[in-house]
């Protein structure tokens, strides 16, 4: 892993600061883009979900590169149509023969959907699952911090990431520092904001990039990185994963973190409008 950066856990464990975003990476183009990334570019954190509907290319991934698995963190994440305790165990199990693993290093509930209440009996299936050795690190994903407080608050037990949106349009910043206080390392997916708006064009990010000698990519991954926030940019392009990991040479000023932290536009800067209290997520 080089000079990646590690973060600490609050259960012990520890994660690179930058992992494989795998979302629409399917098929044999997608495990040869996965392996390349692990064989070639020094990714060990893999991040995969029951609705990428690609665990199998994961796992094919996994059992052709020449890695150790003990090297090697493969998270994936709970679909709320799995959200009732015996749905989510037996979920958590099916997904492990679909990848071929006999456990997660980490693994999230995806989407709270507090409207139908059921996160915290979620919640309490992976923290049974980790008893049971099928996961190792549990976490959430989307999760307010309200939801955060409520899970706390009824099974006395803090997931150690929470992965939610974030990305220079939608910097999220007032929940990254909640997820920190409360002990919880923030995660960002769709550190570009997707195809759907302009991030890497901006002119903001592209003036600081040509300052830094860097891509507008790299000072997106570096803005979370320095902000302690652990990135997942998806790539399938091997010179692109050499790139979004190669930012540790260099560090942002800080007027530089703020003039990325004023391109944010609160909630219309959201790429789908996926508002963890409205979105609900049956797949």
């Amino acid at each position: 892993m080089g000079n990646i950066k590690r973060y600490a856990l609050n259960d012990g464990t520890g994660t690179p600061a930058i992992g494989l975003g795998t979302i629409s990476l399917k098929g044999a183009r997608g495990v040869g883009s996965i392996v390349t990334a692990i064989e070639e570019n020094g990714y060990r954190l893999i991040d995969t979900s029951t609705n990428y509907n690609n665990e199998g290319a994961v796992g094919e991934a996994i059992r052709r590169t020449t890695v150790p698995r003990g090297e090697l963190i493969i998270n994936s994440k709970l679909p709320g149509a799995a959200h009732d305790y015996d749905q989510a165990i037996r979920m958590i199990q099916e997904s492990l023969y679909r990848i071929g693993i006999d456990y997660f290093d980490k693994y999230l509930i995806h989407w709270p959907l507090p409207k139908q209440g059921k996160y915290v009996e979620a919640w309490q299936a992976l923290i049974d699952a980790r008893k049971f050795g099928l996961i190792k690190t549990i976490g959430v994903s989307n999760f307010l911090t309200e939801h955060l407080e409520k899970l706390i608050d009824e099974t006395g037990v803090t997931p150690a990431t929470n992965q939610i949106e974030r990305h220079p349009y939608f910097n999220n910043n007032e929940l990254v520092e909640d997820n920190k206080r409360l002990g919880i390392v923030p995660e960002a997916w769709s550190p570009f904001g997707r195809e759907i708006n302009d991030v890497l064009e901006n002119e903001t990010i592209r003036g600081i990039a040509e300052k830094h000698g860097k891509s507008p990519a790299q000072i997106i991954v570096r803005w979370n990185v320095q902000n302690d926030v652990l990135v997942i940019p998806r790539s399938s392009s091997s010179v692109h994963q050499r790139e979004n990991l190669d930012v540790f040479d260099f560090e942002l000023t800080d007027e530089d973190v703020k003039e990325i932290d004023s391109l944010d536009k609160g909630e219309e800067g959201r790429v789908e409008g996926q508002h963890p209290n409205e979105y609900e997520e049956f797949v």
